[in-house]
């Protein structure tokens, strides 16, 4: 699950509600601002961390 979970259109469950974009989007917009999201199992969850850069002191 650890690779596919951010790949479009994948969910966990078959039945589960939603297109299974949500993930794909997050990590799309987090690269662009040369970020990254972290993906951690925990348990019965997940933890999901986003890390983006300070912006620059403009003065």
């Amino acid at each position: 699950m650890r690779e596919t979970v951010f790949q479009p259109f994948q969910r966990n469950r078959a039945r589960a509600q939603g297109s299974g974009l949500g993930l794909a989007i997050v990590r799309a917009v987090a690269e662009a601002y040369r970020g990254r999201v972290d993906y951690r199992p925990n348990g019965a969850g997940s933890t999901f961390e986003i890390r983006l850069p300070l912006a620059a002191a403009t003065d």
